[in-house]
């Protein structure tokens, strides 16, 4: 049996920035809390605990002077309410949610209706939400947003950032069908992270050479989600969190095994991972 992974895998720049920062902040003043869960994925969670990270499940919760906000980012207001408490805030938010909460900026001061391409209570499309200045609106149904009457004249389109891009464009082109049978205005930023794309792309060509394909990453990662989601439509998929949830049954039948793990899916789970599957294909 041949076990292969993808090239693109673990953690991604904006995951391992995140980490490195608040691991960096915990070292030196033996503890922190973080504003949430700073990534999805437990593994990860559970390791930074043995080093002094609690998680906040929200401002009520947070017992010291200083927190560390998560690489999904958060909104204005609740950077506005953190600094009206004096707590001090240490913001991990990737670098591709920057931009997408900046273009979400934009576009609202531009007069546009902002439109996000993503699960509404995800916490990085609330928090680009909120840089909309609340006047903007999150979905995965383009029907929806056709529906609304009156639709607005004037609609910026943009996509959480761990999104299928095929799906954003489809999304996108229905919306600019929509508006264009009124006297409409309708700009589309691409804001899905390249990192992402690579990833998603590579996860699917793997695939379609496999018998099966084992994704690793947390049952509450949107990207983790993406690859099992794009994966499945090619080739038989599990998505696992741990090795231990491999069952053998799985690889009767199979020769060619493909790996990969979303974005903030740790090395040494990865790799427990690979030698699972190594010791049941002897």
């Amino acid at each position: 049996m041949k076990i292969e992974k993808t090239s693109e895998l673990g953690f991604c720049f904006g995951v391992r920035r995140a980490i490195n920062i608040l691991g960096k902040v915990a070292r030196e003043r033996g503890g922190i809390e973080t504003l949430g869960a700073i990534v999805h994925n437990q593994q990860v969670l559970d390791k930074l605990s043995e080093i002094g990270v609690r998680v906040a499940g929200s401002i009520d919760d947070i017992r010291g002077n200083s927190v560390v906000t998560s690489a999904h980012g958060v909104s204005p207001e609740l950077q506005a309410e953190l600094q009206a408490r004096r707590i001090d805030i240490i913001d991990t938010t990737c670098p591709f949610v920057q931009r997408a909460q900046r273009a979400a900026r934009k576009l609202a001061r531009a007069g546009f209706s902002v439109i996000v391409y993503g699960d509404a209570e995800h916490p990085e499309v609330k928090g680009i939400l909120g840089w909309a200045g609340g006047g903007g609106l999150a979905t995965l149904d383009e029907g929806f947003v056709s529906r609304l009457e009156p639709l607005p004249r004037r609609l910026g389109i943009l996509s959480q950032t761990t999104q299928i891009p095929a799906h954003f464009t489809r999304f996108a082109g229905r919306l600019i069908e929509a508006a264009f049978t009124r006297d409409s205005e309708v700009r589309v930023l691409d804001t899905i992270c390249h990192d992402i794309r690579r990833r998603q792309a590579a996860a699917v060509d793997l695939a379609r050479g496999v018998d099966l394909m084992v994704i690793i990453g947390g049952r509450d990662s949107a990207n983790t989600h993406r690859l099992a989601e794009l994966c499945s439509a090619v080739t038989p998929t599990y998505l696992v969190e741990t090795a231990d949830e491999i069952e053998p049954s799985w690889l009767q039948g199979k020769h060619h095994i493909g790996v990969t793990a979303g974005a903030s899916t740790a090395g040494p789970t990865i790799n427990e991972v690979l030698t699972r599957l190594e010791t049941l294909a002897l």
